[in-house]
């Protein structure tokens, strides 16, 4: 079960002995005379990304469009013309906690106590993001009763009057995206039996929240958030009468963000795995808003829906879940299971997705994904992590190696850990991330934590050989701050039951030295994985739930067993455990290891009526 008080916890502690002062120590700091040239580099790699962020703006408001979204007139609509699917699913339970005055958000409890949902102060950000987000409302829809719908009522018309203490965090263009596509799913359930009054003020609050968003929705953070903006005013536009403008000029910004950001393969721009689950639940309802109002749905919007499809099998394990990478937290089921009935090609996942970055090795049960692409661009790498040439591995429905992920709540504690390379599975130079995050109070409360250096060239080759998949990469994170590259080698058998890796440090410059810095390559296991230690020093055994058993072996480093933090499992985080490699890069520049299977599942005999 996950642990968590509020407070520095079990795992937190952890976490420190895990990663020490990595979060902190995003990148290494050069010494001597070079304090100066380091310096000089950030402050013009900083200056690079305020060009891009205002470039960005400027484009984004005047570029090829006549009208710019900003001035587009929004009038009050006389009536809704439709109010669009709502594909994640309600929990009547949840329903009538709210109705009893409890919000349970984000991992935390409130009780109203006599006052409005938006007078009490929130105990997170997180929780007041989904209280203003109104996803909850439909919990209330799905209790479908006549004190839903009024408790639903009071509760919009409490916001309409007030937003109460949470008005930044309600007015953030994702909070605000949010907010108009549940009213608007919702508004059936809402304006049922609703007086005439209440229809009114729900319209002209509904307009001036699109208004608004209409003017923040290209300052909004690049990716999901400025997505999930735009996707809110093409629903307007497709929902609200009197709107003619509003759609199409939505609709145009919409088609020029799917082009920019969701690349050629699939992958999102973020590089963020989750990031399509969530778009896909707004982008398939909006294409089907678009065959409601008997019209085309754009071609853009079509095509990134058929691009993004196929990427879902891409970074699914055999139990369904997604694997860790940059900011993916934890899967769930259901929703992945609403999305994926819309496939109708339902064919087997690619293997190479060049544009994204990622690689996928498939042998019959056995399932490997790698990450073999640099950061995304600054402007999108607010969420990205320091994971080159992390790899996940599964067989069957049991995940065995994994990336730490992040959490579903309180990721802002959890975040500079989980960004560092020691919380993925690959090697780490002189406990040193391979990525630089934008540090320092006022810049980071401006511009986020962007990745301002990282990777720049990551070369891939895949290829067969001797009954073998073969995956080979390399990147040069290390390159400027210890004349460092690191190169990665996978080989899965075909037999499904055999991976073997090898891990290359080289001079980043012809005739260059190794330098005399440590070394750890870690694996990290998945928590119902349990490691047993043999006589020998360099090998572990490794039992699956499911019976399985798979050995590891390193035979030129002893290896160690140490705890680890799986952030993305399902309740909060979950202790576990990772194996570590450790040794000095001159003296060790090459290590090779193994999982071999050394026990087939075994099948559990069901149990008789009776027999307990």
């Amino acid at each position: 079960m996950g642990i968590w008080n509020g407070s520095a916890g079990p795992l937190q502690a952890v976490a420190r002995n895990l990663f020490g002062t990595l979060a902190g120590k995003s990148h290494a700091q050069p010494t001597g005379g070079a304090v100066s040239r380091g310096g000089l580099k950030e402050r013009t790699q900083l200056a690079t990304l305020l060009v891009e962020l205002w470039s960005q703006t400027v484009l984004a408001r005047i570029g090829g469009r006549a009208v710019p979204l900003g001035y587009v007139p929004v009038p009050v609509p006389e009536r809704l013309l439709i109010a669009p699917q709502d594909l994640r699913t309600g929990d009547a339970t949840v329903a009538s906690e709210i109705y009893s005055g409890r919000f349970a958000f984000a991992g935390k409890v409130m009780a109203l106590d006599g006052r409005t949902a938006f007078e009490l102060v929130p105990p997170s950000v997180e929780w007041a993001e989904a209280l203003h987000g109104f996803g909850w409302l439909r919990h209330l829809k799905a209790a479908n009763t006549t004190i839903a719908r009024a408790n639903a009522r009071a509760l919009v018309g409490d916001f309409i009057r007030d937003p109460g203490k949470a008005k930044a965090v309600a007015a953030r263009p994702d909070v605000a995206a949010r907010r108009i596509i549940s009213w608007l799913t919702q508004a059936t359930f809402l304006l049922q039996d609703a007086d005439h009054d209440f229809y009114r003020r729900f319209m002209r609050s509904l307009a001036k929240q699109v208004r608004q968003l209409r003017r923040m929705a290209s300052d909004a953070p690049d990716g999901y958030p400025r997505l999930i903006s735009i996707v809110a005013l093409v629903f307007a536009g497709l929902c609200m009468s009197d709107q003619p403008r509003l759609l199409k000029a939505a609709q145009k910004r919409l088609g020029e963000e799917l082009d920019r950001q969701i690349l050629p393969d699939g992958g999102p721009l973020t590089r963020n795995p989750g990031m399509l689950i969530e778009l896909l639940l707004d982008l398939l309802p909006l294409r089907q808003a678009f065959t409601a109002r008997n019209q085309q749905a754009p071609a853009a919007l079509m095509n990134a829906v058929d691009r993004m499809m196929p990427m879902l099998r891409f970074f699914r394990h055999g139990d369904g879940a997604f694997a860790h990478f940059h900011g993916m937290g934890h899967t769930a089921a259901d929703q992945l299971a609403t999305i994926l009935a819309f496939d109708d090609a339902r064919g087997a996942p690619v293997a190479n997705a060049p544009y994204s970055g990622y690689q996928r090795l498939d042998a019959r049960s056995l399932m490997l994904i790698a990450d073999t692409g640099p950061p995304p661009p600054a402007v999108a790498s607010w969420e990205a992590h320091a994971s080159c040439l992390a790899f996940e591995f599964s067989s069957a429905r049991q995940r065995i190696v994994i990336n730490c992920g992040v959490p579903e709540v309180h990721r802002e504690m959890w975040r500079q850990v989980a960004r560092s390379t020691a919380a993925h599975s690959t090697a780490v130079i002189a406990d040193t991330s391979s990525c630089r995050f934008l540090q320092g109070g006022s810049m980071t409360r401006i511009f986020g934590a962007p990745i301002v250096a990282g990777p720049k060239h990551v070369e891939v080759q895949r290829g067969t050989r001797n009954n073998a998949l073969l995956l080979r990469a390399s990147h040069d994170g290390y390159a400027e701050a210890f004349n460092l590259l690191h190169q990665r080698s996978w080989r899965l058998a075909l037999e499904g039951n055999r991976l073997d890796g090898e891990d290359i440090f080289k001079p980043a410059g012809e005739g260059g030295a190794l330098p005399a810095e440590t070394f750890a390559i870690r694996f990290h296991l998945h928590p119902s994985v349990t490691v047993e230690r043999l006589d020998d020093p360099h090998t572990a055994l490794l039992s699956l739930p499911n019976g399985e058993a798979w050995a590891f072996a390193a035979p030129h480093l002893p290896l160690v067993v140490e705890e680890s933090v799986d952030l993305a499992a399902s309740g909060g985080p979950r202790r576990t455990s990772q194996l570590v490699l450790t040794g000095e890069v001159a003296r060790t520049p090459r290590v090779i290891w193994t999982f071999v299977r050394t026990r087939e599942a075994q099948s559990v005999p069901s149990a008789r009526p009776g027999r307990g």
